[in-house]
C-alpha cells in the first residue's frame, strides 16, 4: 500500500475515495523509562526512553490507520498526517489520518506515467 503526505500520487490515478482513516493511541511511559529520562534531562541532549516511546507510538498509529484502508479496500493513503497531543500532561496522544483511495498506475505512453508507474503497470500484467 502507497502512504503520502501528498494529496495525489505521480504517475498514479485516484479512480475510488473511500474517506478518512486514522488510527490513535494515547500512551505513558513507564515509571522506569520517566527516572531514566529525568537524569538524562539534567545532562541535556536527546531522551532516548521518549524518543523511542513516540516512534513506537507512529508506528502503531500508522499500522492502525493501514489496517482501516485495506478493510475500506484501499490500495493507498492520501493527505496522510500526524497530529500529536497531551493529556493531563502525563500521556502522549498521537494520531495518524489521510484519505483511502484506490489508485491505478498510469502506463507507458499515457500522459503523466512515470517510471515507477511503468514499472507498478508491467509488473500488474497490464
Amino acid at each position: 500500500m502507497l502512504i503520502v503526505t501528498t494529496n495525489d500520487i505521480p504517475g498514479y490515478r485516484i479512480e475510488a475515495v473511500f474517506g478518512e482513516v486514522m488510527g490513535m493511541t494515547v500512551r505513558s511511559a513507564n515509571i522506569g523509562a520517566n527516572f531514566v529520562a529525568s537524569f538524562r534531562a539534567i545532562g541535556g541532549g536527546e531522551v532516548n526512553e521518549y524518543t523511542q516511546l513516540v516512534y513506537d507510538s507512529r508506528q502503531q498509529v500508522m499500522q492502525r490507520m493501514w489496517e482501516q484502508a485495506q478493510q475500506r479496500g484501499a490500495n493507498a493513503i492520501v493527505g496522510c498526517r500526524f497530529d500529536t497531543g497531551e493529556i493531563a500532561a502525563q500521556f502522549s496522544e498521537v494520531c495518524c489520518y489521510g484519505t483511502a483511495v484506490v489508485v491505478a498506475p498510469i502506463p507507458e505512453g499515457e500522459p503523466g506515467a512515470t517510471p515507477q508507474s511503468i514499472a507498478d503497470t508491467a509488473s500488474r500484467g497490464r
